[in-house]
């Protein structure tokens, strides 16, 4: 299974990752962030307080250099 690079979502996709998927309730909301230059960067960063093993599980990385499983 091809891993997807979490630096090609968008910032509505990753919000809806991060809070349904990955159950982070700790976010602005989208509409606070969604259209400002820092949001996007603050929701890629949420990524990597999540373990690699559980982004892989469904289907994302945040490391470039990491093999396929």
């Amino acid at each position: 299974m091809s891993l997807r690079h979490v630096v090609e979502l968008g910032v509505e996709e990753a919000y809806q990752l991060l809070t349904e998927t990955f159950g982070l309730s700790n976010l602005p909301p989208l509409d606070a962030i969604e259209n400002e230059d820092w949001g996007r960067d603050y929701l890629l960063a949420k990524f990597t307080e999540i373990s690699p093993q559980l982004l892989a599980r469904h289907g994302f990385t945040v490391n470039a250099d990491s093999p396929d499983p």
